[in-house]
């Protein structure tokens, strides 16, 4: 678990201006990108983003985030600074970050996960004119963006797709902490399992609880729990974890016919898990990248986003990935049971 070093001000803005995280004695989980401004003459933007655990390079949430700021930057030119957060912050932890990018003139800030709700709302309104954008949490304030998703849409379809490739009528539903937003996805996956094949069995199990969010960066704990499912008969397993999804894949992968359902990010086009691709059925692809990008771009253009900007299925916020053709044979399935949640035949539930 990587480390985070809480910056000073003046500290985060000497990395800004490109001198060595040597000086500034940052870790891995403090990292900066500069570059010019645009050739378009652009001013360019100074990124900052607080991640949650995990950070850049999780293969899953928090890489798909940097994705939609890298992609900003090299449009419009200027810098990224990254804080990642540890499983034991407490709200100050995550408050003194989110201080810290402001002091330093970082504008948009993004937090990157629910957990900063709470520190958001309170720093943005010490910010007011700096733009805050948060992931997978709604928080208000006149300056503050908060980015949501429909991962129940996106995860009715997974739970398609694994109803109709088991061949042993039962799967599995891993999620890293039982949080609101995750009980989300169990939600959808469960009742798309149900709607296509009532005989389906569904194992359910998170690796953490409460507060506690190592559930989210543990592969370990995600390989033992997909170990444990498959021990026990599951040969299709979801998992909603971060990082500790790649345990999961990895499980699902030495067991010969079983399917691994990746999330958030496209998982089998993932470099780091490249030698488990044969084993990921699909991915319920979760575009954070798109709404940190239409984030940032709307700052650069000087007309912030505020609210809540909904992703949703029917607006390409959630999909199933198709690399790897291993869904190929049942996209008909798929499409029909995407229109009937596009046009409200079906109602996906937000919660067990």
């Amino acid at each position: 678990m990587r480390r985070v070093a809480k910056l000073s001000a003046a500290c985060i803005a000497s990395a800004a201006l490109a001198l060595s995280a040597t000086a500034c004695g940052s870790t891995s989980s403090d990292s900066d990108s500069d570059s010019s401004a645009s050739a378009g003459g652009g001013k360019g933007v100074k990124i900052g983003l607080a991640f949650d655990v995990g950070g850049r390079g999780d293969r899953s949430f928090n890489d798909s985030a940097a994705r939609g700021a890298d992609k900003a930057k090299s449009e419009f030119g200027g810098s990224i600074k990254e804080l990642t957060a540890k499983t034991s912050d407490t709200e100050a932890d995550r408050e003194q970050r989110l201080t810290d990018l402001a002091d330093a003139g970082y504008n948009p800030i993004v937090g990157v996960g629910f957990s900063y709700a709470t520190s958001m709302q309170k720093v943005a309104a010490k910010y007011p004119k700096i733009s805050f954008g948060i992931v997978d949490s709604v928080v208000k304030g006149d300056n503050v963006n908060s980015i949501t998703f429909t991962e129940e849409q996106g995860s009715y379809l997974a739970g398609v797709a694994a109803a109709l490739k088991t061949k042993k009528d039962h799967v599995g539903f891993i999620g890293g902490v039982d949080t609101p937003l995750i009980k989300k996805f169990e939600a959808g996956y469960v009742q798309g399992v149900k709607d296509t094949n009532a005989k389906v069995k569904v194992d359910v199990q998170y690796l953490t609880h409460g507060s506690d969010l190592s559930g989210f960066s543990s592969p370990d704990k995600g390989k033992e729990a997909a170990q444990g499912m498959l021990d026990k008969g599951a040969d299709v397993i979801y998992t909603a974890a971060g990082s500790s999804g790649n345990g999961a894949i990895e499980a699902v992968h030495g067991v010969k016919g079983a399917w691994a359902i990746g999330v958030d990010s496209d998982q089998y086009n993932i470099p780091g898990l490249s030698a488990y691709k044969s084993s990921i059925l699909t991915s319920m692809v979760k575009n954070v990248d798109v709404g940190v990008y239409d984030f940032i771009k709307s700052v650069h253009d000087g007309k912030p986003l505020t609210g809540n900007q909904v992703y949703s299925l029917a607006k390409g916020g959630v999909k199933l990935a198709t690399s790897g053709g291993f869904i190929n044979d049942i996209q008909p399935k798929l499409d029909a049971a995407k229109k009937k949640i596009v046009d409200g035949t079906t109602k996906v539930k937000t919660a067990p």
